[in-house]
């Protein structure tokens, strides 16, 4: 008897593309949505090559429809030749009605920001984890650094001591 070799579906950290590890150090995230990109071609073989840098771009919400603003993904050599590839154009997001009008609710009553997370792969198709955030204080970064360095040295210490 044997088994069918099927297609292993890909783990959490095989299937991740880019991580924005800036936005959990600025902000304090409350909330977290997955959106969809809409991309053109030559963007979504960036991806699947591991091309883009999340660190500065930003999420606004306009005439109620959510939009990833200075994302890069630059294009590959081999794109085609006669598109003319725009690395940091303007990106509209999929998201739900409900989704959106929590966003809406949330950015202009309670003074949240939207940012980018982590751009992963599901299903065959790009999703954009977002955050509702809450801007930190320097104090709340100094401990946050405090934090990291502890955990980092005690991993150490416990390291040579085994």
């Amino acid at each position: 008897m044997s088994k069918k070799a099927g297609k292993k579906k890909p783990t959490g950290d095989s299937a991740t593309i880019a991580v924005n590890k800036k936005a959990r150090f600025e902000y304090f995230i409350e909330d977290t949505f997955e959106a969809g990109l809409v991309l053109r071609g030559w963007e979504v073989k960036s991806l699947r090559a591991g091309r883009i840098n999340l660190t500065e771009a930003y999420v606004i919400l306009r005439n109620g429809e959510a939009y990833l603003i200075g994302c890069n993904i630059p294009p590959l050599a081999t794109a085609s030749t006669h598109v003319n590839p725009d690395p940091t154009r303007t990106r509209k997001l999929l998201l739900h009605q409900h989704e959106l009008a929590k966003l809406v609710g949330a950015i202009e009553q309670r003074g949240y920001t939207v940012v980018p997370l982590d751009l992963h792969w599901s299903r065959g198709n790009a999703k954009l984890r977002i955050g509702l955030a809450k801007g930190k204080k320097q104090h709340d970064k100094r401990a946050d650094k405090k934090e990291r360095d502890w955990q980092r040295e005690k991993a150490r210490l416990l390291k040579h001591s085994v």
